[in-house]
């Protein structure tokens, strides 16, 4: 299906087939409840009207999720300048932005917004090309449109990724200024960026990707590029690219992305040798994704000197020492003095990762940097702009952190801004009219703005004191700041102050806001660490022209940015354009009305409808109304004479309006009610069939008649065109073939390109049908075309590739009994449960990730899974049982109780692992105890004992450490505090605490 676009369609007429495909204007709805809006966007939207409107300045749109192939022509976008029709393309709502701009001379803002993937980047591509298409042209506005438009595509290179809601959702909130001079032509450009998610670089949750550019870079690179960086052709090869398990993805080209980003950087003025720089900080940024740690004897990090962290040296040109220092040491000025602190393997992880996310932000500011100085008007004359707004939609998830509560706290100052310019622009009409203005009822979010911004009181500035204040603030210090701060708020609760039943629904480091639009819980684990943002005095060191500060305070500045951002758009005129999608699965054809009740929601989009609703429904200039309507009057029919205020009291005196029903202003009527204007329009609708029908004079007759015989004539004309330009159309391809076929085995051309792009499709299908089934099969492959020789090439190395790959997975047998040959090294003849085991198969793991609570599962699955098993942990003090999920990732183990971690133990910490001789599942691990507020050795019984302790043994290389014990076993509750679990024998197997307090184990 292809998108129905209203080209031409005024709002009046329109109403004649509401009951049929809905009412475009929202405003014109009957009834204002949220089930006449949903089934009003249910007709338009199933009869592929995708753009409706709310007002004359807003409107809004359902990404239709079918591959639609748009196909807009220069005549076409002409088609929307300045014609009288409300129509409902965001060319149409362009348009009127920039006429009203040239008619007032005054600046313009159009906000674009909506959920991820519901069409907001395109919607802003859309306007851009508009502007580009459709303004007067000159050199200077050529040289300026080519960097408007081609900068879109190097930000979203930079600034976009692949989420699990959109293959390109951006990443950062862009705000662009458009330039123009008194003529209408566009002169000038500058892009504000805000809140780019620098977290993606380092970490991207299951089925997302990094940012666009290092997989371009990547897989489209020049050999001699990527020869020149260090860098493989295999995205697998670098940690920062496969945490999502995606950096494949068959919906998109990075290849022929890489080609578009290029030719966009010539474009925006970048030349070779930045060119060359920029693409070296992105390999850089790979090259330190790779760079890996050891422990030495004391748990201190010492980095492995690697390939990666040669490149990286060379790429930046950084001293080997002060790299190696910085990732390893923390530099703490002490007075005059200088102390280098050693890092565990986790700080070290920390220090790299902030370096790399340092680097990628300001490698982002730079470029926007760049393309501002591009697109800059040298021009000092006025100017008036035309800003584009293409920011993050609320963001609700299973878990809510930092980054949800920016952007939410972000929606909730447009929503404020949104409701106080449509407010001021309703008045304006109404004063400039003589129209007495109606208070209007609404809710104001101004209570909630406050409690996250107010100075010394507000959320944020309470969570800049925590990461100031000395000593041991963490995020749960934090989090019991706020509860005494914002005890008593109505828009804010947490798991302490919640009354019994909201308890049950929040986690004890949850914290809930009521927005306008309806309730977030937010997770603060990770807000104090996002929020400073930090990066260790000597990494800074390392490479100033990546970081100016050692730490930002992120929620500050952003709010900054914010408050800003409202300045510049309060002196603006605004226009909106809402996104909605109509399915989370991408499909077209499908309304999800829940998800779609979601969006209207927390667009606020009811809250705009009574505001404009709040007075009169209905405006229309005198001479419009009466144009349309005369036919209802005979005073006012064929011809009014008189001023166009007097027809139109006439008229509607005629059709017996109320007086409570309208109000005549200085230029224009209002109508106070829909149903007002829907009985007027139906009467008009009749009255055009009873002036034939009746035969109201010979010259009506002959003018319809006239116009009858006129419609035929065109219409057998225009369907002779269609016939003619179809003949012409099938000649003309059948040459291509036939010149397509003669030249085949020559170099791609305009003549064979089509029929060369069909032997690839037709050779593909039939591969496809014809693969080979098995790795011995070497004789099945289809012979290709000359023109495929090199691609069947490569697509027959892949597939031989993928069925090894198959076939290895499948004899994972012989790697269990490897595992088993070193369970028998560990324990054969020294536990007495060991003869039994021998017989029992070992598993990958006990737990799958559908069985972890998604709150655990968010904060280790970067660590990569390897292992799980359900456990019985004896706690320290008192020995009482309880049941837990033991998860062992790649650097630690986890103790998980439903959405909580209760104990992390880092294998560089793990010094020692006991077991008894006996038959028992008790084991200890024994674990580096310096603090006293740190947790003591960890005591659980397991009832897959072997499988896990051979399990842990290779994942941490601790074989050596797994001792086989007699009689009793010492533990260290906390530092300097002992105890011991006894082991003995009887009729029954038991475990409880003994009197000399002590853990007995009966076998």
């Amino acid at each position: 299906k292809t998108f129905g676009l209203s080209v031409g369609l005024d709002m009046e007429g329109a109403l004649t087939a509401r009951d049929r495909v809905g009412i475009q204007d929202f405003v014109l709805l009957d009834e204002t409840t949220e089930a006449a809006f949903l089934s009003n966007l249910n007709k338009r939207f199933s009869k592929d009207l995708i753009y409706v409107s709310l007002g004359k300045k807003t409107n809004f749109s359902r990404n239709p999720a079918s591959k639609c192939v748009y196909i807009f022509t220069v005549n076409m976008i002409h088609s929307f300048n300045s014609c009288f029709v409300l129509d409902l393309h965001c060319y149409a709502l362009a348009d009127n932005a920039y006429h009203t701009m040239l008619a007032e001379f005054n600046n313009h803002f159009i906000l674009i917004s909506g959920e991820s993937g519901a069409g907001k980047t395109e919607a802003s591509k859309k306007i851009l090309q508009y502007y580009a298409v459709s303004c007067p042209s000159t050199a200077l506005l050529n040289t300026v449109r080519d960097k408007m438009l081609m900068s879109n595509p190097v930000l979203e290179a930079f600034g976009n990724a692949k989420t699990l809601k959109n293959d390109n959702s951006s990443r950062f909130g862009k705000y662009m200024d458009i330039q123009f001079d008194s003529e209408g032509e566009a002169v000038g450009g500058h892009i504000l960026n805000y809140l780019l998610e620098k977290s993606r670089v380092v970490h991207q949750n299951h089925g997302e990707r990094n940012f666009h550019i290092f997989y371009q870079l990547v897989q489209g690179g020049e050999e001699d590029l990527l020869h020149q960086l260090g860098l493989e052709r295999d995205c697998q090869h670098y940690n920062y690219l496969t945490q999502g398990e995606c950096a494949i993805v068959a919906s998109i080209n990075d290849k022929d992305e890489w080609k578009t980003v290029k030719n966009a950087l010539q474009v925006v003025n970048i030349d070779e040798i930045n060119t060359n720089h920029l693409f070296g900080i992105v390999a850089s940024v790979l090259h330190l994704g790779n760079v890996q740690f050891d422990s030495d004897s004391k748990g201190h990090s010492k980095k492995k000197l690697t390939k990666c962290f040669v490149f990286f040296l060379q790429l930046l040109g950084v001293d080997a020492h002060t790299l190696q220092e910085g990732l390893t040491y923390r530099k703490i000025e002490a007075q005059k003095d200088q102390v280098l602190s050693p890092f565990t393997i986790d700080h070290a992880i920390y220090a790299r990762d902030a370096l790399a996310k340092a680097m990628y932000g300001q490698t982002f500011t730079w470029l926007v940097n760049r393309i501002n100085e591009s697109m800059e008007n040298k021009d000092s004359s006025r100017k008036t702009v035309i800003g584009l707004l293409d920011i993050y939609g609320f963001e609700v998830f299973y878990v809510n952190s930092f980054e949800q509560f920016c952007i939410n706290y972000c929606n909730e100052k447009l929503q404020q801004l949104f409701i106080q310019l449509t407010l001021k622009s309703e008045q304006e009409e109404y004063e400039a009219e003589d129209i007495e203005w109606e208070p209007v009822q609404f809710f104001n979010n101004k209570i909630i703005c406050d409690l996250v911004e107010e100075k010394h009181r507000g959320i944020i500035s309470i969570l800049d004191e925590e990461c100031l204040r000395p000593g041991d603030a963490t995020d749960l210090t934090f989090l019991e700041r706020l509860e005494d701060k914002m005890g008593n708020h109505p828009h804010f609760v947490t798991h302490k102050l919640a009354d019994k039943m909201t308890r049950k629904t929040l986690e004890r480091g949850d914290f809930r806001l009521l927005h306008y639009a309806g309730e977030v819980t937010y997770c603060v684990v990770g807000f104090l660490d996002k929020n400073n943002d930090l990066l260790y005095r000597n990494i800074k060191d390392v490479s100033l022209q990546f970081c100016t500060l050692y730490y930002v305070r992120v929620a500050t500045q952003f709010k900054s940015s914010l408050l800003k951002l409202t300045e510049i758009l309060m002196a603006k005129e605004a226009w909106y354009i809402r996104c909605l999608k109509s399915n989370e699965s991408k499909q077209p054809g499908q309304f999800d009305e829940a998800l779609i009740r979601h969006q209207v929601k927390y667009l606020g989009l009811m809250e705009h409808l009574r505001v404009r609703r709040a007075g009169f429904a209905y405006r229309r200039k005198y001479e419009d109304f009466l144009k349309r309507y005369k036919p209802l009057c005979p005073a006012t029919w064929p011809h009014w004479r008189g001023v166009p205020a007097d027809g139109v009291e006439v008229l509607i005196q005629h059709l017996g309006y109320l007086p409570n029903e309208y109000k005549m202003g200085r230029t224009k009527i209002f109508i106070r009610h829909p149903r007002t204007l829907y009985a007027t329009e139906d009467a008009y609708e009749r009255c055009k069939h009873e002036l034939v029908k009746k035969n109201y004079t010979p010259s009506i007759i002959f003018y319809f008649s006239s116009s009858a015989t006129k419609i035929e004539t065109c219409w057998r004309g225009v369907q002779a065109r269609k016939e003619r330009e179809k003949r012409a159309w099938a000649v003309k391809v059948i040459k291509q073939f036939i010149k397509g076929y003669m030249t085949r085995g020559q170099a791609k051309i305009t003549d064979n390109s089509e029929y060369l792009a069909f032997v690839r499709q037709n050779y593909l299908n039939r591969l496809k049908d014809n693969l080979p089934k098995t790795v011995l099969d070497k004789t099945t492959w289809l012979s290709p075309p000359s023109v495929l020789t090199e691609a069947s090439e490569i697509l027959r190395k892949l597939h031989y590739r993928l069925m090894v790959r198959k076939y290895v997975r499948g004899i994972s047998t012989q790697r269990k009994l490897q595992m088993k040959l070193i369970t028998s090294s560990l324990f054969k003849g020294k536990k007495d449960s060991y003869p039994q085991s021998v017989a029992q198969p070992f598993v990958d793991s006990r737990i799958s990730e559908q069985d972890i609570n998604p709150r655990a599962l968010q904060m280790i699955r970067n660590e990569h899974i390897k292992y799980g098993v359900p456990v019985v942990k004896y706690n320290r003090n008192g020995f009482k049982p309880r049941p837990r999920q033991l998860i062992l990732t790649q650097a630690a183990a986890y103790v998980i109780d439903e959405a909580k971690i209760k104990q992390r133990v880092l294998y560089a910490f793990l010094k020692g692992i006991s077991v008894s001789n006996l038959t028992d599942g008790m084991v200890v691990f024994h674990i580096t105890c310096e603090d006293p507020k740190q947790k003591g050795d960890l005591v659980m019984q397991c009832d897959h004992l072997f499988e896990f302790l051979t399990k842990l043994g290779v994942i941490a290389n601790k074989q050596n450490v797994i001792k086989v014990v007699q009689g009793s076993i010492k533990i260290e509750i906390q530092a300097g505090k002992e105890s011991a679990v006894d082991f003995g024998t009887g009729q029954e197997p038991m475990v409880y605490k003994a009197k000399n307090g002590h853990l007995m184990v009966v076998s």
